[in-house]
């Protein structure tokens, strides 16, 4: 694999691209797609949060805790985006380096998290009828 030289020079952020060996590009395209996955995954949360809230402010009798749910899921989707890219950058780095991958910190975060916003969700479905 060449060093990047100057073509490190010109790429954002440069003091990722200054260090280590350029990878094979696919590696760098996977971890491109798994980041935009991370993206999609953020604006489906932001998503689902205002249309919870929607649907609350148009019911007979808003309730506090559909609001809840909403701002979960807004936060949710706002944690996922900003740590998409500190976790593209981590990975890109230890790709540059030839080091181990780093652990996924937010998918267990995420993954429990939606759990109980789910189980929320379904508490709201049997008892309001949401």
């Amino acid at each position: 694999m060449a060093t990047n030289g100057e073509e490190g020079a010109a790429r954002w952020p440069r003091r990722l691209y200054a260090e280590g060996d350029e990878p094979d590009p696919r590696f760098t395209l996977a971890n491109e797609r798994t980041f935009l996955a991370w993206i999609r995954t953020a604006l489906a949360l932001m998503a689902g949060g205002v249309g919870v809230e929607a649907l609350n402010a148009v019911a007979v009798e808003p309730n506090a805790i559909r609001t809840v749910l909403a701002v979960s899921l807004l936060l949710a989707g706002v944690v996922c985006s900003a740590t998409a890219f500190t976790r593209w950058v981590a990975t890109e780095r230890a790709l540059r380096r030839g080091r181990p991958l780093p652990a996924p910190r937010l998918a267990p975060a995420l993954g429990y998290g939606l759990a109980a916003i789910g189980v929320v969700a379904c508490v709201l479905l049997f008892v309001t009828g949401f």
